[in-house]
C-alpha cells in the first residue's frame, strides 16, 4: 500500500477512535446523572421553610459539595452568606441506645439530601459543663446546612441520663426523638465487648461478663451493672414520657437495621415527614465486613469504621438465659408503651 494511502487510513482510524471514545464518555456521564435529574419533594414541617416544588438533585449534590468544603474548613464567609448557609439546632435527635446502632442509623439517614448530621457526639444535654456553656455554644457545634434541611445529632448517653429529658424539652418541646434498640441481652454483651476492647488496648485486665452481670451474693441479675441497667429500656423511656408524648418518639429496630436496613429507614423518613429518597441503590452488602455499606452516588461509597461489628466473647448460656428471663417483663411493657413488638425471647 502506498505511503500516502497508509497515512490517510491512519488518520481516518484516529478520527473514528476519537468519536468512539467521546461517545463512551458521554454515555458514562449521562448514566451518572440520571438520578440527579429527579426533583425533590417539599418537606412537610411546621418549622422548616417550604421546599420549592422542583428542587433538582443535581442542585442538592452541588450544595452538598459546598457543605463538604465547609466541614474541611475550606469555605469562605462569602460562600456561607451567598448560599444562605446556617447552623441550625437539631429538629431530631437520636437519643439512644448505646450499642443499639446509633452511629449506623445516623450515617444512613445522612444519605437523605434533606438531612445534615452532626459528625461528633456533642454531649450537650448529659454533660453539666457543656450544658452550662449555653444553647449558642450547642448551636455552634452543629454543621452548616441550608434552611430547608434538618440537622440531626446523636448522643446515646442522653437516653439514660436523668436530667436530659427536661433539658431537651426546654430547648424544643416538639422535637422528634429517635431510639434504636436491639435485643437487650445481645446489647448488654455488645456493651461489655466495647469496654473490654478498650481495656485490652491499654493492657488492663477486666472481669468476665458473667461476673459483672450476675451478683455473686444473690446469684441474681446485677441491676447495678450499667450494661444491664441500660437494657431495661422501659425504665428509661418512662422518664422521657413525663415530658414528651409517645407520638414524638420513633423506635428503630437495630437488629433489622443490620440485616435489612431499607424498611427501617423508610419508616424514619415518614416519621420525620421527609420525602422518600433513600433507596436500595444507596445500600449494598459488604460480604467482607459482614454488614451494609452506603452508596451516596456513582463515585462516593462509605463503610462504617472497622470497630463496628465486633466479635462478642463467649458467654455462659445459663447466664444468657437468666438475663433473657429477667428482661422479658420489661420488654413486654416496652412493647405496650411504644406500640412496636419485637421477636425478643
Amino acid at each position: 500500500m502506498p505511503f500516502k494511502q497508509q497515512a490517510l487510513l491512519r488518520q481516518k482510524l484516529f478520527v473514528l477512535g476519537s468519536l468512539a471514545i467521546g461517545s463512551l464518555l458521554y454515555l458514562v456521564a449521562r448514566v451518572g446523572s440520571l438520578d440527579r435529574l429527579q426533583p425533590i419533594c417539599p418537606i412537610e414541617s411546621r418549622v422548616a421553610p417550604h421546599l420549592p416544588e422542583q428542587f433538582p438533585l443535581r442542585t442538592l449534590q452541588y450544595k452538598r459539595g459546598i457543605l463538604h468544603e465547609l466541614r474541611k474548613g475550606n469555605a469562605t464567609k462569602e460562600q456561607i452568606r451567598l448560599h444562605s448557609l446556617v447552623q441550625q439546632l437539631p429538629r431530631a435527635i437520636i437519643i439512644g441506645v448505646r450499642k443499639g446502632g446509633t452511629r449506623a442509623l445516623l450515617e444512613m439517614l445522612n444519605l437523605h439530601p434533606a438531612v445534615v448530621k452532626a459528625s461528633q457526639e456533642i454531649h450537650f444535654f448529659d454533660n453539666d459543663q457543656n450544658y452550662a456553656r449555653g444553647i449558642d455554644w450547642y448551636r455552634e457545634k452543629m454543621p452548616f446546612s441550608f434552611p430547608h434541611q434538618i440537622t440531626i445529632e446523636k448522643s446515646p448517653a442522653y437516653f439514660i441520663t436523668e436530667e436530659v429529658p427536661e433539658r431537651i424539652f426546654k430547648m424544643n418541646s416538639s422535637i422528634k426523638l429517635l431510639i434504636i434498640v436491639r435485643e437487650p441481652t445481645t446489647r448488654a454483651v455488645s456493651d461489655y465487648t466495647q469496654v473490654l476492647e478498650g481495656k485490652e488496648r491499654k493492657n488492663k485486665t477486666y472481669h468476665k461478663f458473667e461476673k459483672l452481670a450476675i451478683d455473686a451474693n444473690t446469684c441474681e441479675v446485677n441491676t447495678k451493672y450499667k450494661a444491664v441497667r441500660t437494657s431495661i429500656y422501659t425504665k428509661h423511656l418512662e422518664r422521657w414520657l413525663k415530658y414528651f408524648p409517645v407520638e414524638q418518639f420513633h423506635i428503630v429496630d437495630g437488629d433489622r437495621l443490620i440485616t435489612d436496613p431499607l424498611p427501617e429507614l423508610q419508616l424514619v423518613e415518614r416519621f420525620l415527614n421527609l420525602p422518600s429518597r433513600i433507596s436500595q441503590y444507596n445500600l449494598y452488602f459488604n460480604a467482607t465486613r459482614g454488614f451494609y455499606c452506603l452508596r451516596f452516588n456513582i463515585v462516593f461509597n462509605k463503610c462504617l469504621a472497622g470497630s463496628k461489628g465486633r466479635i462478642h466473647p463467649e458467654v455462659d448460656p445459663a447466664v444468657l438465659a437468666k438475663l433473657r428471663r429477667f428482661f422479658h417483663p420489661f420488654n413486654q411493657k416496652f412493647y405496650q408503651i411504644t406500640g412496636r413488638t419485637f421477636n425478643w425471647p
